[in-house]
């Protein structure tokens, strides 16, 4: 069967998550729901990752067999028709072997989580930044976040549902700077941990805002202990930006 591999944006608002539930609307439920649409065939996509309630990308990945060698254009085009409605968007596509697989083929996943810092609220970008009214050190945060650089037990940072088997991770890349009125935090990792991302950034804006030292954020990362990570911060500012595979930086 042809597969095709497919670069996904989405706005996670409207959704219960990316992952396919009966009873709640999913992105995974939306472009299945597309592909039926398109072709007639009932399949079952999968993704580089799954991404919680009110999460948002803009590099997801997925990839889904269908019975028929249609162009890759063709599958691109057809699915934005029928999801034109939703807020779900196929950015790229093509025909890949059956070898590719948009999980397990994946070296690395990209994330990037937005703070806006100012008194006022947000009006064209709310539900897509965490939005924090008190002054924010952007130098602090970075300093602490280098902490998390490389491998470690992340379980301080672990949400207590999560179903990976180990809690050591490793992380390639952890970064806090400022962009004008925003803090941009990004992470570069194989593999994370479930609300890993959103429970490192909460624990960096208690650095940011004076109330932890980066000593503090270190020995709540040493404790290898969930009650040691400060809030967890809001679905809203998180999101999926790229997804990495092998052969992809072979041609880059």
């Amino acid at each position: 069967m042809p597969r095709y591999r497919l670069t996904v944006e989405y706005d996670g608002g409207p959704y219960n998550g990316f992952q396919a539930q009966a009873d709640q609307p999913t992105v995974q439920g939306a472009i299945e729901a597309a592909v039926a649409a398109f072709c007639g065939e009932s399949v079952r996509l999968h993704a580089a990752g799954r991404t919680d309630a009110g999460v948002h990308a803009s590099g997801q990945v997925i990839h889904v067999d269908l019975a028929k060698a249609w162009s890759a254009a063709v599958v691109m085009n057809a699915l934005n028709a029928h999801l034109r409605h939703q807020a779900v968007a196929i950015v790229s596509a093509e025909q890949v072997d059956e070898t590719f697989h948009a999980r397990f083929s994946a070296c690395g996943r990209r994330y990037l989580y937005r703070i806006l810092c100012r008194p006022g609220p947000p009006a064209l970008e709310r539900g897509r930044v965490w939005h924090v009214k008190t002054p924010l050190d952007a130098d602090a945060m970075n300093a602490a976040a280098q902490m998390l650089v490389g491998r470690h037990d992340f379980t301080t940072f672990r949400d207590a549902a999560c179903q990976a088997k180990s809690a050591i991770k490793t992380l390639d890349r952890a970064t806090a700077s400022r962009a004008d009125e925003e803090i941009h935090v990004a992470f570069a990792a194989r593999s994370f941990l479930h609300r890993q991302v959103r429970s490192m950034v909460g624990s960096l804006v208690e650095v940011g805002k004076g109330r932890w030292s980066i000593v503090d954020f270190g020995s709540a990362l040493a404790a290898s202990d969930r009650a040691a990570c400060g809030p967890v911060a809001p679905a809203a500012g998180l999101c999926l930006v790229a997804v990495d595979y092998e052969d992809d930086r072979r041609l880059t």
